[in-house]
This record gives structure tokens, sequence and C-alpha cells, in this order.
């Protein structure tokens, strides 16, 4: 559960609350990720698949399915996907089990109101949800159960980390581990403390990267999402980065993370005092991070959601060390061409002279970077890079910064038949032509931009 209303009276009232003596909320979060995942293009007919079921900013009492290939151009996949037989839902978690079922836990009730109980569905494809059973958490005297997380370890074993407050302090939460004890995720141990963390911190989501335990949990004090971590699980958890350590900004929280195709874990969080849902990128296990940036197309719509990452058949298939040519999408006599070194998009025909056809035909070889994507060389041997965001061809420096640079991942594209081309460093970014030139552009969420970004490979001209 986040603090994160839309109604001013409970802005008014955390802020209230964070002048009360060392206390608030603490909120334990893990999703479907195991630590030990190992991040890499997809291969070739297969597909990335990003899902989040997250409530909306106008109506807890629903929640919509989106999915993305690239973790950045979320789209809607189902409306009102699941709505509760009864009371509301927030803070969907999502996993896949073991069994192959899809299913998310969830807050039961809204903030103002008493909330001991915290909801499970179940889902064949994702999409389309059958309610399970509300679970009343064994606490005594319990006040609130909010935002129930799942956490799978390594070995499958299934756990939620629920916060919970008890009726002699309403609003000071502490994380609660439960650990499942059937396959079917229906009976669980008695709840044990999470430990480390401290108290007037909410939202802490963990994920686990070989034997360490990474927190990162909302100071409910200061309003900055802060970083810790532990060897175990339950903790205890070593707090070692407060304030405005990775450049987030305040009032920030509901911190979810996911590891990327191209290594990079990102980051989302709610920025819930301008009303912005953000993303952050590191590269360097978390101890820097990117700028954040507001998540097109679904910034200011959904709440609180995890992510869960799959690798799923019926994505593009595109043949290595082959010689094609590119064509628009959706100006159809416009092909990729070399002009002194940049790549446009001009009209080639088949009344075109040889040397500009010639220009117009490429080789597709393994990444550079990574096998699993695809890089572009011309016919003098150079290959396509970005520099300055421009799509140009160079020839290779053997470097590691021109590896990436030349890189890229295929995703699928809006026409039959059509591929999408996204930056392996620059996750989110996609070739896309602009004014019959080609540059790397971060993607908007419109379908003009899908339609720009999207290019199908021929026959080559020459």
């Amino acid at each position: 559960m986040t603090i994160r209303p839309p109604a001013p009276s409970r802005r008014a009232l955390l802020r209230a609350m964070a002048v009360l003596p060392a206390s608030a909320l603490v909120l334990g979060e893990m999703p479907g990720l195991l630590g030990t995942a190992l991040a890499a293009a997809p291969p070739s007919g297969s597909a990335t698949r990003y899902t989040i079921v997250p409530f909306l900013n106008s109506n807890d009492g629903t929640v919509n399915v989106y999915q993305s290939d690239d973790a950045t151009d979320f789209r809607l996949v189902k409306s009102s996907a699941y709505t509760p037989p009864g009371n509301r839902i927030r803070d969907a978690s999502i996993i896949k089990h073991t069994n192959g079922y899809y299913y998310i836990t969830y807050t039961t009730h809204t903030w103002q109101d008493v909330s001991t109980t915290i909801g499970f569905a179940r889902s064949t494809d994702r999409v389309n949800w059958t309610f399970l059973y509300d679970y009343t958490v064994p606490i005594a005297n319990l006040s609130r159960a909010w935002a129930p997380e799942w956490f799978v370890e390594g070995d499958g074993s299934v756990s939620v980390i629920v916060s919970c407050s008890t009726t002699d302090d309403e609003w000071i939460f502490t994380p609660y581990l439960l650990r499942a004890t059937d396959s079917a995720l229906t009976a669980w141990s008695p709840p044990v403390a999470l430990a480390g963390i401290g108290k007037n911190h909410i939202d802490t989501f963990v994920v686990r990267i070989g034997s360490t335990y990474h927190a990162f949990t909302k100071n409910e004090t200061t309003k900055y999402i802060e970083y810790g971590t532990a060897t175990h699980l339950a903790g205890p958890y070593t707090i070692s980065r407060t304030g405005n350590w990775a450049g987030w900004g305040s009032y920030r929280e509901g911190p979810a993370l996911v590891q990327l195709d191209n290594g990079a874990w990102r980051l989302f969080f709610d920025g819930y005092g301008d009303g912005n849902y953000y993303y952050s990128d590191s590269y360097d296990t978390f101890a820097t991070w990117s700028t954040p940036k507001a998540l097109p197309g679904v910034s200011g719509t959904a709440r609180h959601f995890t992510v869960i990452k799959e690798t799923v058949s019926g994505g593009v298939s595109l043949a290595k060390n082959v010689t094609r040519s590119f064509r628009s999408a959706n100006y159809t006599t416009r092909h990729w061409q070399v002009q002194s070194s940049l790549l446009n998009l001009p009209v080639v025909t088949g009344s075109s002279t040889t040397a500009e056809k010639q220009a117009a035909t490429f080789t597709v070889v393994p990444g550079l970077a990574d096998a699993g994507g695809c890089s572009f060389r011309d016919a003098a041997g150079n290959y396509l890079r970005h520099y300055a965001f421009r799509a140009r061809f160079d020839a290779n420096d053997g470097t590691a910064a021109f590896a990436r640079d030349a890189t890229f991942i295929a995703r699928t594209g809006t026409a039959s038949g059509s591929v999408r081309f996204e930056s392996y460093n620059y996750p989110g970014h996609y070739l896309r032509h602009y004014n019959y030139q080609l540059r790397v552009e971060q993607t908007d969420g419109t379908d003009l931009f899908r339609q720009d970004s999207s290019f199908v490979p021929l026959t080559a001209w020459a």
C-alpha cells in the first residue's frame, strides 16, 4: 500500500503524520523477480513482455492490464480487467507461479477504512481474473494490512510481504513476511516482522541479486526513497543511502524494480507530489541512476504497480548475416539509405541508380554488444550507430561504447512484417524517421511514433 491517494485531505494527513516522533509507515514489497535471472535480447522468434496490473488514479475499485515489449511503452490490453466481488483493489502485485497460473494479491480497502484482509485472484492469461479469497492477516489488534507484495526465491518458494498497523497506532506500519506453505498459495506461515528498515518508512521493495537482498523504501518523514541491503529476506537491513541520493527528488513512493534486456535495472515510482509516474535506470547495481522520466502513456493514470517480465513466442525473426533493405512502414516508397555517412529515408525505386541501390543495402549481423540483438553494416564495412542521437555509419573502433551504440533490439512493428529497432544502451529509444532523417528518439507512447519507428525488411536492392 502506498500513501498517495488523490484526495488533498490525505496528503494533508500524511504531512501532519511526518512530525510524529520516529514513526510512520513501513511496507515491504517484492515482485516475482529472481535476482539470478539473465538479461539478454530475446532470441529470434521470441519477444520480451512486461505486464503491469495497476489500479487507476480515478478508481480504486478495478484494475487495468497493460503490457510492453520494452518496459517503456505500455499499451492497454484490457480495461477493468478485474473487479473484486466486494471491497476495493489497490496496489496489486503480480507473479506467474510454477503451476502456470498468474496471481495477484492486493489491498482490499481504501486508506480510510480498517483493512484486516488481503485479496487473492488468479488468471490463466494475465487478462481475465478469477477471485480466490480474502485472507485475514493473523496479527493481534490488526488495524490495516496494506500492499501485499509477492516475492519468489530462486528455489521457487513464494512469500508475501504485507505492511501492517495495529489499533494502538493505526498509522505506524511494520512489514511482515508470510511464507506460502502449500503450492496452491492458500496457506501461510505465521507473520514474521522484517528487521532493520526502521519506523517511519513505507513501500519497501526488495530484489535479490546473488546472496544479497536489496531494499528500496520510502522515508515518510523526508519523502525520499532510501536504499539498504541484507543477507536474509527477513533482515536485518542496513540503510546506506538516504536523502536525494539518487536524484529522484522528494515526494516519491511505490518503488518497483525490473531488469531490462540490456542488464540495466529499471525502477518505477509514483511521483505523487506532481501526479506523474516515473522511471529511472541503473547500470552499476544501484550506485547511480539516470535522470527520472515520466512514463509515457500511463503516467497520471496508473497507480502502484509491480512488473513481471517474460520471454514469450511470437517475436521478430530477423535472419543474421543476410543482406537486406528496409522500407518505412508508413512511407512506403522510402527506404534506409546512407548519404554522406548519415542514415536518411529517401525514395528508392527500381529506376534508382546502382549506387543508390547499393547505399540502400545493408548486412544484418549479430549485435556487437549482444548477439541476440542486431547490428547493421553498409557496403563499405561501416556500422550503423547513434551519435548525438543521429543515426550514422562509422568504422568500428573496437570499444565497448561503440558496440553498445551500434546494437539494436528488434521489436515487433505496427504493420504486418515490420520491425522496430530499440537502442541497446538507451532503452525505450528507437530508430525513428523525422523529416526523412533517422534518429534515435525516446518513445512518446503514440501510434504516430510507433509507425514512424517501424520498418519492413525487404530483399536487398543490390
